[in-house]
């Protein structure tokens, strides 16, 4: 069963690379981006991104189908990052998904990486802290993705919140302890 970590943090807080940093002491990693290369600039960050990752780490480009890559990842590694699920979430709701369809395929996600043996660990942008959006779309999304945060939370075996590239721990799940008799 895998151990899964989730870090939050505002855009450009910190939290991918210490994500990656939690990476690099693995030799077999599986980095799944959900990044859709669709304009230059973000063509350009997603190349940054991939320089600063180790050349033997295995690449996975899955924008939408998360949950179908997840049972397909095979326990060949030793962690698996997800790079970003608010990316994901944004993702699918350009695609036509409302909340019921995001969230199931968040859950199926969840079921098929715990079967795994592997660290997994799961990044997203915290949203709740800003404005409110102004237009329907953006509330609908700052609604979806605080939902997804708080389903991935709550099955996290622990939470990191990256605030200017420190990562403050916000929970971890306790194993009980058997006494002995």
């Amino acid at each position: 069963m895998s151990k899964i970590i989730f870090i939050l943090g505002g855009a450009r807080s910190g939290k991918s690379t210490y994500a990656l940093s939690l990476a690099k002491k693995y030799r077999k990693v599986a980095f799944v981006a959900t990044c859709q290369p669709l304009d230059k600039e973000m063509q350009e960050r997603i190349r940054l991104h991939k320089k600063v990752r180790p050349g033997h780490w295995k690449t996975f480009e899955e924008p939408k189908d998360i949950e179908v890559l997840s049972g397909k990842i095979g326990n060949e590694f030793d962690c698996i990052i997800i790079d970003c699920l608010t990316l994901l979430v944004s993702n699918l709701i350009l695609d036509g998904y409302k909340d019921g369809g995001i969230l199931k395929k968040i859950d199926a996600m969840l079921v098929n990486f715990r079967k795994k043996k592997a660290k997994v660990v799961m990044v997203s942008n915290e949203v709740g802290l800003g404005l409110v959006p102004a237009n329907k779309l953006g509330r609908a999304f700052r609604d979806v993705a605080g939902k997804v945060n708080q389903i991935i939370a709550k099955e996290a075996d622990e939470v990191f919140f990256v605030v200017s590239g420190i990562p403050l721990k916000l929970n971890e799940k306790r194993k009980r302890r058997c006494k002995d008799a």
